[in-house]
């Protein structure tokens, strides 16, 4: 019985990547011509919310939001939320129907096809390098002036340690939202650890739960109050994630 669970796990695990690649298929002549430039970064973001749907649906996997506030379009935001999961990149593109723009980290890049696109429209990190750090900054600060949102995981990537609830947050996105004078937006992901988690062998299809929280102001905040922001948006998604608000 344990042989026939994995293998059912192995390839449904499988599928996902096979999942990943064909809509970028069937899409490519599109999705070419909209990261041949930036001004056409919004179409690009239909086409990606399309990919991450097809994914997710099938894959068996279904997101239940809840949301005490929403994003308005045409207003710039940074969006924050836990991270344990692949999948994680796909929710976000499902809950937040406003364009945004991903701080990722470059190894992605390196996944045939997904990556050659990744690298076009995200903005990568090498989290083991200063200079790469700080052109992730002047990267953000240029696309919020074109009146994009920014996503950071601000775990910095995924815990080490599988008992671990929720990691410290690095200052990043905290640091450009106060520049910026632009809201923070914490989500809190409740099930991609355990319906897929990195562990190649775990996980199964079913609901993902997902908390947008009501939005923190970063008006009249400065640098020095930078801590204090970190820490209540991390309290924020910590409660959550202890005690879930959903019936």
């Amino acid at each position: 019985m344990k042989i026939l669970k994995t293998a059912a796990v192995t390839i449904w695990r499988i599928w996902f990547y096979i999942l990943m690649i064909v809509p970028i298929l069937i899409m490519l002549p599109f999705l070419i011509l909209f990261t041949s430039s930036e001004k056409f970064y919004p179409q690009f973001f239909v086409c990606a919310r399309i990919w991450a749907k097809f994914i997710l649906f099938g894959m068996g996997l279904y997101p239940i939001t809840k949301a005490e506030s929403v994003p308005k379009k045409g207003e710039s935001y940074m969006l924050v939320a836990n991270h344990t999961s692949m999948v994680d990149i796909m929710l976000m593109l499902s809950v937040i129907k406003q364009p945004f723009i991903f701080v990722g980290k470059k190894e992605l890049a390196r996944i045939p096809v997904f990556g050659f696109f990744y690298h076009r429209t995200c903005i990568l990190v090498d989290r083991n390098c200063h200079k790469s750090r700080r052109g992730v900054v002047d990267e953000a600060q240029r696309r919020l002036k074109q009146g994009n949102s920014i996503c950071i995981f601000p775990e910095g990537g995924v815990p080490d340690d599988l008992d671990m609830i929720l990691d410290t947050f690095k200052d990043g996105a905290f640091r450009l939202a106060i520049d910026h004078q632009i809201p923070i937006v914490p989500l809190t992901f409740h099930d991609t650890k355990k319906r897929f988690s990195y562990d190649f062998f775990s996980g199964s299809p079913g609901v993902l739960r997902v908390k947008i929280h009501d939005f923190i102001s970063t008006k009249g905040k400065q640098q020095t109050d930078r801590r204090a922001l970190k820490q209540r948006t991390r309290e924020v998604i910590l409660e959550e994630l202890r005690n879930p608000d959903f019936n």
